[in-house]
């Protein structure tokens, strides 16, 4: 099996036959009234019903809709992929889910390629003659043709998990040397006038509202890719296109980022009352933008801990929050100080777990921190003298603490220069005493920690 679906192969092997000259255009023969106007994907749900069922019926319904799931799943993923195959030769192209098919590649405002993907959690649901998925997806182009939607050259590609069965129609559609289209288009005449199944027949009807000429030319644009590796093997196909991209040791975590943005785009494509395409110069840009943070000088720093709300309340009783107190620091920047707290704690356990960091890179790191407090510490001690006053103190360390919430400080590594990762380790080593403001920290929150005695 190949590892690229749409291989330039299939791609040659279509377009050959596809630009040929097609005047008059035969789909204008046809009036738009002969066929019900069913424009959109086949995808059925299931509404749960109070009725009581059988526990086979649960099963078969749980398994039913994790299908469809997998099934909306891979072709997200599926469309992701594509994207990145066409980001090598090309950023002249637009991105559509679930508008005139289930993807959509666009250029210079016209749809050229149209995909329907198809999902089976096995590979044993061969595409046979009068496969349904074979059938939907015919139904949904002859709909598509008929109804002038598309230009005369836009191609189709059917790529399945399924197998086609040597001598099917589908096999005679695919790339390559054996591939037949009046063989194909005979089998599927055959289909459509005799079969009698119910489930295709809307997809017949469609079918043979075409004459003969208009099918041979729908037939000599569609490519069936089977075998397609399912919604999990398509890490192997994904790492092959991002291989340049980032170290192999950084390839999930650099995947996990860029699939977490891709699919963030696509509902917002999908809940838009107009959907805007996705512009191949988006997805340019947020690659390069992870290359960057996955290079040695940099980290990545992530959305959703940047954006996320932090509930203030649960951090009243941590130290580096009385340390705060001890110098009369105003409920606002203490907010800002558990903000801080809150996101470098996150991104730095993130770090962790995705082994992004050097062996002990976070305590030297710490350590190059205490090290510039220190300096400034020591210099405000000098200052204040042994006999300060408690106002004096307190002002002094308002000013120290002036220095962390606004200063320039040493970054963990050079290209990361959010300036949470600063502040808020600064918080964490606060938190655990290492760091402190008053000149007297370690011995007033002694005072506060030790239990009071019950007189």
């Amino acid at each position: 099996m190949c590892s690229m679906s749409l291989t330039s192969k299939a791609r040659s092997t279509i377009t050959k036959r596809a630009t040929r000259p097609m005047k008059p255009n035969p789909w204008r023969s046809l009036p738009k009234s002969r066929l019900r106007s069913r424009l959109s994907p086949l995808r059925s749900s299931r509404r749960i019903s109070d009725d009581p069922r059988s526990m086979e019926e649960d099963k078969a319904f749980s398994h039913s809709a994790a299908s469809s799931a997998l099934g909306y799943l891979y072709q997200v993923r599926y469309a992701l992929l594509e994207a990145l195959r066409r980001l090598r030769n090309s950023q002249e192209f637009l991105v559509n889910i679930e508008t005139l098919d289930d993807i959509v590649f666009d250029a210079q405002g016209q749809p050229t390629e149209l995909l329907q993907t198809k999902h089976h959690v096995n590979n044993t649901a061969d595409l046979t003659d009068a496969s349904p998925d074979l059938w939907k997806s015919l139904r949904i182009w002859c709909e598509r043709l008929i109804a002038n939607e598309l230009p005369d050259d836009a191609l189709f590609f059917l790529i399945t998990t399924a197998l086609a069965g040597e001598g099917h129609a589908a096999s005679y559609l695919k790339a390559g040397a054996a591939r037949d289209v009046q063989q194909a288009m005979l089998r599927l005449n055959a289909t459509a006038e005799s079969s009698r199944g119910k489930a295709n027949k809307v997809a017949y009807e469609a079918y043979r509202q075409l004459n003969l000429k208009q099918r041979e030319l729908l037939l000599e644009r569609v490519v069936i890719i089977d075998g397609s590796p399912n919604i999990q093997a398509l890490d192997r196909e994904l790492k092959e296109v991002l291989f340049f991209a980032v170290e192999e040791r950084f390839f999930v975590p650099f995947l996990v980022r860029l699939e977490g943005w891709w699919y963030g785009r696509v509902i917002r494509q999908l809940a838009a009352p107009k959907a805007d395409p996705i512009l191949a110069e988006e997805l340019s840009a947020e690659t390069s933008l992870l290359r960057e943070q996955f290079k040695l000088e940099s980290l990545p720093i992530d959305d959703d801990i940047m954006t996320a709300s932090v509930d203030a309340t649960g951090y009243h009783d941590r130290l580096f929050v009385h340390q705060l107190r001890l110098i009369q620091v105003n409920d606002t920047r203490i907010l800002y100080a558990i903000r801080n707290f809150f996101r470098a704690f996150e991104q730095r356990s993130r770090w962790l777990r995705e082994d992004l960091l050097l062996v002990g890179e976070l305590d030297r790191y710490e350590d190059q921190l205490i090290e510039e407090w220190d300096v400034a510490f020591q210099q405000m001690s000098d200052e204040l003298g042994e006999s300060a006053a408690e106002d004096a103190m307190k002002s002094a360390a308002q000013t120290l603490y002036k220095w962390v919430e606004s200063g320039t400080h040493r970054q963990i590594r050079p290209g990361v220069t959010e300036s949470f990762v600063s502040r808020g380790t600064y918080q964490m080593l606060s938190d655990a005493q290492r760091v402190g403001w008053h000149l007297q920290f370690k011995e007033r929150l002694k005072e506060l920690l030790e239990p009071k005695e019950v007189s």
